[in-house]
């Protein structure tokens, strides 16, 4: 039986590489994570994207 862990928002915002794919977590207010799979490219045109709206 899996441990129960608590589902919270809190920690930070994670980007790891797994095998040739870039995985991020975003922690969710509210609870719980969104989590993103996305190859080098697509993390690149988000990186730009996010830059762009940021200023």
């Amino acid at each position: 039986m899996a441990a129960m862990k608590p589902r919270t928002g809190d920690g930070p915002l994670e980007v790891t590489k797994e095998g040739r794919g870039i995985v991020m977590r975003v922690p969710l207010e509210g609870g719980g994570r969104l989590v993103v799979e996305m190859s080098a490219e697509e993390a690149s045109n988000l990186s730009e994207a996010l830059k762009g709206a940021v200023g």
